[in-house]
């Protein structure tokens, strides 16, 4: 669904209102996120520093990438280290 929205002034800056219905569908409370897209600019609800299933895993690929090239660099026997 495609709406269209106006820019209004809020001191020297500028926002969007959203709808009562629209933050609640999507959760929205005092704190938001953005993510500047190809596309344009996603709104995401924050949830209170959680993150979901799906980004805990990829945050924990990122961080883990490499961890392991210590352990492909031994060139040691197990048998020697029991």
């Amino acid at each position: 669904m495609v709406k269209e929205a106006k820019l209004i002034k809020i001191g020297n800056s500028q926002g969007v209102r959203l709808p009562k219905r629209v933050i609640s569908k999507y959760g929205f409370g005092k704190l938001i996120l953005l993510e500047e897209t190809q596309d344009g600019v996603l709104i995401r609800a924050a949830q209170g520093g959680k993150l979901s299933w799906e980004d805990t895993y990829k945050e924990m690929a990122d961080a883990e990438q490499g961890e392991w090239t210590d352990w492909q660099n031994m060139d040691v026997e197990l048998d020697t280290h029991l």
